[in-house]
C-alpha cells in the first residue's frame, strides 16, 4: 500500500513569486488500479514524480508498505519496487529492446522468456527483440516496450504518466487492451495520470486533483459520471479533462 501523508510542494519563480503546486495531499492507494484526473496544471504530474522520487516533496511523507521512502533516491525507490513510465519514453541508440527488457527483469532471461512479455503488450516478438531502441520506433511502439519492462520488473506499484499522450488512436485502442490485461494480472498496483474517460473507465478508484489538493476520491461509479455530465472539477472535452 502506498500512502501519502501531508504531501506538500512549494516552488519559488522570481516573477511569479512562492507558488504552492501541492497543498496537504493524504491519499492511500491500495486498489489494484488507480487513475488520477483533473484539470491542466492541477498537480497531477507532479505528485506522480513526487511519489516516484524525481521530484521531493517541501514536506509530507511517503510510505510504501510502511517503509518511509520519502527522502529515498530514484534507485532506492525502484529497490523498494516503484516503477515510472514517462509521458515520452526514453530512446536508447545502440541498445535492443531484448538489452531493456533483460535489464528490466534483473536477470539473463533467455529470448523466449524476454519475447513473452513483447506478446503480453501486443507487440510480434520477432519483428520488435532486436531492434533498437531508437527513432525507427514510433511513441506507441515505444510506450507499449516501456509496460513490457514494467511488467517483466513485476514491481509493486506501476507508475504511468498520461501514457495516451502524443499517439495516435490505433496505439491508443492497443494501450487500452494492455492496461485492461494488466489491470486483470498484475499482481500489485497501477497508478495512471490520464484524461481519458477509456483509462479512467477500467479504474477501481479515480482520485480528482484541482489546484494542488484532493477535490475529491472515490470509484468511478461515484466520479466518473459526475465527471462527464461536467459537474466535477474537470470537464471531458475530445477526451480531455
Amino acid at each position: 500500500m502506498l500512502e501519502l501523508q501531508n504531501i506538500c510542494l512549494t516552488v519559488s519563480d522570481e516573477q511569479e513569486g512562492t507558488k504552492e503546486i501541492l497543498k496537504n495531499i493524504n491519499l492511500k492507494i491500495e486498489d489494484r488500479f488507480v487513475a488520477i484526473t483533473g484539470p491542466n496544471g492541477g498537480g497531477k504530474s507532479t505528485l506522480a514524480k513526487i511519489i516516484a522520487g524525481i521530484r521531493q516533496p517541501t514536506s509530507g511523507k511517503i510510505l510504501l508498505d510502511g517503509v518511509d521512502i520519502t527522502n529515498m533516491s530514484i534507485t532506492e525507490r525502484a529497490k523498494q519496487g516503484v516503477s515510472f513510465a514517462f509521458q515520452q519514453p526514453v530512446r536508447f541508440k545502440g541498445v535492443t529492446v531484448k538489452d531493456l527488457i533483460r535489464l528490466a527483469a534483473s536477470e539473463n532471461l533467455t529470448t523466449a522468456q524476454a519475447c513473452s512479455y513483447l506478446s503480453e503488450v501486443g507487440l510480434c516478438a520477432r519483428d520488435y527483440i532486436d531492434r533498437e531502441v531508437n527513432a525507427s520506433l514510433s511513441g506507441g511502439e515505444l510506450k507499449r516496450i516501456e509496460i513490457a519492462m514494467i511488467i517483466a520488473r513485476g514491481t509493486k506499484l506501476s507508475i504511468f504518466d498520461e501514457p495516451e499522450a502524443g499517439i495516435d488512436l490505433w496505439s491508443f485502442n492497443n494501450l487500452i487492451r494492455v492496461f485492461e490485461k494488466m489491470h486483470e494480472e498484475i499482481n500489485g498496483s497501477i497508478l495512471i495520470i490520464s484524461h481519458q474517460e477509456r483509462i479512467l473507465n477500467i479504474a477501481d478508484k479515480i482520485i480528482v486533483l484541482a489546484n494542488g489538493e484532493v477535490a475529491k476520491t472515490g470509484t468511478k461509479d461515484e466520479i466518473l459520471p459526475e465527471l462527464l455530465n461536467g459537474g466535477g472539477s474537470c470537464r471531458f472535452y475530445k477526451g480531455e479533462c
